[in-house]
């Protein structure tokens, strides 16, 4: 018994040391944590950088390490791997990998819809004068938008070009279309000073969520209390975000010099004007939400589109107690 009070009359003979002596101050460590990002730093991560520039991450005990993703970067190996504590994922990457068993939840999303679209020359009145002609698509996405475009305007394969992220194709053929996010690919266009249209696939409504916070099923287990709070302070830094992106953009810029203030105002602009962060469920309920509905539409359009087995549990998929209460930018 003697032994095992020993480490408490230790602790109280320490606190007992700082209390005669006033000068030596007691402090905690904080907690590490590493997010991984989906790309290259940008406009788009901003809420995440603005929580570790303004020190909202600081502030909720996390020492945040943020790294970028990339086109040869397997995030999902990365996470299972104890390489990365949160990743930024994707509903169907998620579903996806519970159908392989392995343990992947979704815990938060940045926007309350996919910023997936696609970019036309202006002479195209919407995304149904689309069908025949030629399409620009990167090979992930045969398995994620492109059945849904199939399925809902009769699009067919022998539309697709492959999309190798060169846009001279793009301008050199007036028929064609490609893949875009509205903050990206659009402002290349301008800066060439192309006429283009841009179409949002969730107008159409294309269901997943943007830019989702992903964990793991042994995080959540372990550490829930890391969690919940490396979630609450990067929706903050969302919501501070919009307000006041300079403090984010400084870090954006040093992590991926190729960005441009240019490029980050449009993105801003574009995320705003589209609520992307702060609209649909958001607006109510908080930013960062995410819902049972939802994750079922999800579940059904993959289900629908011969894309995920119907006997996935999808409800594992996603766990909202980390949201569902913090009503985050909600006035």
């Amino acid at each position: 018994m003697a032994t095992k009070l020993l480490p408490r009359a230790i602790a109280v003979a320490l606190i007992g040391a700082g209390a005669l002596f006033g000068s030596m101050e007691c402090t905690f460590a904080a907690d590490k944590v590493t997010f991984l990002t989906s790309w290259f730093a940008q406009a788009e991560h901003g809420g995440f950088y603005e929580a570790k520039a303004t020190g909202l991450y600081e502030k909720a005990g996390l020492d945040v390490t943020i790294k970028m993703g990339g086109p040869q970067v397997n995030g999902s190996q990365l996470l299972l791997a104890g390489e990365t504590d949160f990743l930024m994922g994707y509903d169907i990457q998620v579903l996806k990998g519970r159908e392989q068993n392995l343990p992947l939840v979704t815990v938060a999303s940045s926007f309350q819809f996919d910023l997936q679209g696609l970019m036309t020359h202006d002479d195209v009145a919407n995304i149904a004068a689309l069908k025949g002609r030629p399409i620009l698509i990167a090979g992930s996405s045969r398995v994620t938008f492109w059945p849904w475009l199939k399925a809902k305007y009769g699009f067919t394969d022998d539309q697709i070009r492959p999309y190798t992220f060169n846009l001279q194709p793009f301008f050199a053929d007036k028929s064609m279309a490609q893949q875009a996010y509205p903050s990206s690919e659009p402002y290349q266009a301008e800066q060439q000073h192309e006429k283009v249209k841009f179409f949002l696939l969730a107008d159409g409504g294309y269901p997943p969520y943007g830019s989702t916070i992903v964990t793991t099923e042994k995080m959540i287990a372990e550490k829930p209390d890391v969690v919940a709070r490396f979630v609450k302070a990067s929706l903050e830094g969302w919501r501070d975000y919009l307000k006041n992106p300079a403090p984010a953009n400084a870090l954006i810029k040093a992590d991926n010099p190729k960005m441009t203030d240019g490029q980050i105002a449009f993105a801003i602009e574009k995320l705003k004007e589209s609520k992307a962060i702060d609209g649909g469920d958001a607006a109510k309920r908080g930013i960062g939400v995410i819902t049972e509905d939802r994750y079922k539409q999800i579940y059904d359009f993959l289900v629908a589109g011969g894309l995920l087995d119907p006997k996935v549990n999808w409800h594992k998929a996603y766990d909202d107690r980390f949201v569902k209460d913090l009503k985050i930018g909600v006035q």
